[in-house]
């Protein structure tokens, strides 16, 4: 992802992970309302499994894409030079 020489500058660092949470969140709140009948004229209310399951959702992008996928989407798109 970035040169071992050039650490990566913290606001970048936490911009990427509001940027990935938020993405996750909605895009995959709106799937997982939509798939379960849960969308509302407001967007989506979860409740019970389908929120547990968001939240399995968005830990699972976190870990999968950090540790094995070589960095989550905005981190690969904000920590390039």
């Amino acid at each position: 992802m970035t040169d071992a020489g050039q650490p990566v500058a913290t606001w970048r660092k936490v911009l990427a992970a509001i940027l990935d949470f938020v993405m996750v969140f909605f895009g995959g709140g709106y799937a997982i309302g939509y798939l379960t009948g849960n969308v509302t004229s407001e967007g989506f209310k979860l409740e019970g499994l389908p929120a547990l399951v968001l939240l399995t959702l968005l830990i699972v992008y976190f870990v999968a894409g950090s540790k094995y996928l070589g960095g989550t989407i905005w981190q690969r798109i904000l920590y390039k030079h």
